[in-house]
């Protein structure tokens, strides 16, 4: 059984344990002003509820994406999937172009999305709201595709892994 420690006396225990919960990794993206913007987050949540269709992303205070992004219509997100653990980094890189080399599509209403991407969403902002140094929102999902065989990449102890295969399977 593990001893329960006040983390305010180790700060970095709070982050490490943190690390031991395995998230997927979504990016978000619209095409903004005629460019193509993207956030990368293993913080993204889907079923928040299934009537009206709910997804929720925490976004921290300091991203320099989302306020443009906010200002986009529709929401693209990409369930990104085991073979994106690359193009993950450089999505989520704050230098050059994230996108190069990275397939994509952009739909009529301006949702950008990663090919290869077990799940896609089209969404709109439902709500927002502040939560700490992260602001929490809701996403109200209006369209979806789904490529079932491709498997989700994972965030787990501050690295991408692979699911292994299904028992059974």
């Amino acid at each position: 059984m593990p001893e329960l420690i006040d983390y305010a006396d180790d700060p970095k225990a709070l982050f490490a344990t943190f690390a031991l919960f395995p998230s997927g990794v979504a990016a978000l993206s619209a095409v903004v002003g005629g460019e193509p913007v993207v956030l990368v987050a293993s913080s993204f949540q889907v079923g928040i509820s299934a009537d009206p269709p709910l997804a929720l992303v925490a976004v921290q205070h300091t991203s320099t994406s989302w306020p443009k992004l906010r200002e986009a219509p529709r929401i693209g997100v990409s369930v990104l999937g085991e073979a994106h653990d690359v193009a993950a980094r450089q999505l989520a890189s704050r230098a050059g172009d994230r996108f190069a080399g990275i397939e994509t599509t952009t739909t009529a209403s301006g949702a950008h999305f990663v090919h290869g991407a077990p799940a896609w969403l089209e969404c709109s902002i439902h709500s927002q709201f502040p939560a700490g140094d992260h602001d929490v929102v809701l996403l109200q999902v209006h369209a979806l595709g789904t490529e079932p065989e491709l498997e989700p990449l994972v965030w787990h102890a501050s690295g991408f892994r692979a699911l292994q295969p299904r028992v059974g399977a």
